[in-house]
């Protein structure tokens, strides 16, 4: 007998989040939340947060009741089994991404709210909850190239079987994964077809990883940056962003 398909989703704090308000997420296996993005999606089942991340932003004691959290001492060593911090981009949307891979196992991660571009038109907000903190845009030797990192993710999510989408109605996106509408992940019940890769590009850029050898056990990478040579990675980076020359 065929198992239901196990679909995740991953709430971001991008404007458009609060869409993920009025969705019946009791067809998914999880709804992660990111940092604030508990506020956004109520029927969220699992929240992740890094170390830095503002007490005075936890969700309370109620709301936790029941469900999981997730910390540095749960998601450092998943991703650090799928390249570390440095490869794959030290911000939470990927991050989560990883830890959801690796951990949940699915078949289908969507993402809503993790777009990174932070334009202001007309006065809007960065962020559902006000103007935040461009947290992927800072000067960061991992984050050259957010395109780059999200196509990593993409290939690395494609090896373990599982297919990404973003459910995104922004007219931007620095997550370069098919997107699609709620409504089609939510009836979802078989995979959908991943976007082609060029399978020699992505062995290339593993390849290239491995040969360099940036690796921090602790996941505290900014603590070592002068030991990390930012041509390299955006060699790298060049490397992950041709993995997506043969998508149709």
């Amino acid at each position: 007998m065929k198992t239901a398909l196990k679909k995740v989703l991953i709430v971001g704090s991008a404007p458009d989040a609060i869409r993920a308000a009025d969705w019946d997420t009791s067809c998914l296996s999880h709804t992660v939340v990111i940092n604030n993005a508990w506020m956004a999606c109520p029927s969220w089942n699992c929240w992740i947060y890094p170390e830095d991340f503002p007490t005075d932003r936890h969700p309370g004691v109620d709301a936790l009741h029941g469900k999981s959290v997730v910390t540095a001492q749960e998601f450092v060593p998943v991703q650090n089994a799928l390249g570390g911090f440095v490869y794959a981009g030290g911000t939470m949307s990927f991050t989560a991404g990883y830890w959801a891979l690796g951990a949940l196992k699915p078949d289908v991660i969507a993402y809503i709210g993790c777009d990174m571009v932070y334009d202001k038109p007309g006065g809007q907000s960065t962020h559902f909850y006000g103007t935040g903190t461009a947290d992927p845009l800072r000067a960061d030797v991992t984050l050259q190239s957010l395109e780059a990192k999200s196509l990593r993710f993409q290939a690395m999510a494609h090896l373990q079987g599982c297919s990404v989408l973003n459910l995104s109605r922004q007219p931007r996106s620095r997550l370069l994964v098919p997107r699609v509408e709620w409504q089609v992940f939510e009836s979802m019940t078989q995979a959908p077809r991943p976007p082609l890769l060029n399978a020699q590009a992505v062995q290339n850029a593993l390849q290239a990883e491995s040969a360099l050898g940036y690796w921090v056990e602790s996941g505290r990478y900014w603590e070592e940056t002068e030991k990390f040579d930012s041509a390299k990675l955006r060699a790298i980076d060049e490397l992950w962003l041709a993995t997506a020359c043969e998508v149709a």
